[in-house]
């Protein structure tokens, strides 16, 4: 009776494992378009340094004075430790250019950073991949 009870449990949780969705990593151009640069300046309003990638969000005005938060996505932590990045080198509430390629979806606030800028003295940080129009950088 036991074997029997362990059994029937041991496929319910298979089945409902098999039944739950999966996030899948997908390469850069699934998800981003290398063809179609973005730059945006404004507020670093979040730091989300996590696997398997980083988020940069940004509070940025758009032309009629209302806030839009984009969503950059960079590098693993570890990446950007290498590259001379440190959780403390840029604040939330700092000035920031970002730099990188806008999302295949062009009706979302999401690209693929490529670089940030502090607006406070111009350091430049490498946060991930170069796209094909890559904008530079400079304040």
């Amino acid at each position: 009776m036991t074997r029997t009870i362990l059994r029937g449990l041991s496929a319910s949780i298979g089945v409902v494992l098999l039944a739950m969705p999966v996030s899948a990593h997908h390469s850069f151009s699934a998800g981003y378009d290398s063809d179609k640069p973005v730059s945006v300046t404004g507020t670093l309003s979040e730091v989300r340094l996590e696997n398997p990638h980083s988020w940069f969000y940004v509070d940025v005005k758009d032309a009629s004075g209302t806030v839009v938060r984009w969503g950059f996505e960079a590098s693993t932590p570890t990446s950007l430790i290498r590259s001379g990045y440190k959780p403390d080198s840029l604040k939330v509430g700092e000035q920031v250019m970002v730099h990188g390629s806008h999302a295949r979806d062009a009706s979302q606030n999401i690209g693929a950073a490529r670089d940030i800028i502090r607006a406070s003295d111009g350091k430049l940080f490498i946060v991930g991949p170069k796209g094909n129009g890559d904008t530079g950088n400079g304040y």
